[in-house]
């Protein structure tokens, strides 16, 4: 999908020089759906070798497609269901080297491969989850998993959702 040449810098730097980004695109916007689309935008530059970047938005009953870059995908899906709905209802983050070998999911787009799932989380209350996907196996390692979790923190401390 998206790939770029223009963040340098060990890996660590990289996701450093995304996070003041996101700071800078979010910070003082009441938008929430702004704030996710450019949230996504953002990690689709950035991120190499994805195939899909987005949110998927907590109802009080499942979680529903939000802001994303990439093809289209699951408008519902249920918690506890697929990759998403795990994250979301036992809110951890969700590394999976293989989504074909993960119990019960759910494919939106045949070419994914690995996915990553982070739940946002504001006040105690789930809010939703930033969900990624690769078509290559194993793309997501220790260094994905803590960066977009403090990608997630920064996001979630700006989000304004009434609660």
């Amino acid at each position: 999908m998206f790939q770029t040449s223009e963040y340098s810098g060990t890996r660590r730097e990289q996701y450093e020089a995304v996070l003041t980004q996101l700071k800078g695109l979010i910070q003082g916007e009441p938008s929430y759906i702004a704030n996710l689309a450019n949230a996504s935008a953002l990690l689709g530059q950035f991120l190499k070798d994805v195939n899909w970047v987005g949110f998927y938005l907590y109802d009080g009953t499942e979680l529903v497609l939000g802001p994303f870059q990439g093809l289209p995908a699951c408008i519902r899906i249920p918690l506890g269901k697929g990759v998403c709905g795990t994250a979301a209802g036992e809110r951890r983050t969700l590394v999976v080297e293989d989504v074909h070998a993960f119990p019960g999911h759910i494919a939106c787009d045949a070419a994914s491969n690995s996915e990553i799932v982070v739940p946002i989380i504001k006040n105690s209350q789930l809010i939703g989850v930033l969900d990624i996907d690769s078509p290559l196996k194993g793309r997501f390692d220790d260094t994905d998993r803590e960066y977009l979790e403090q990608f997630v923190q920064v996001l979630a401390g700006e989000l304004q959702i009434a609660l």
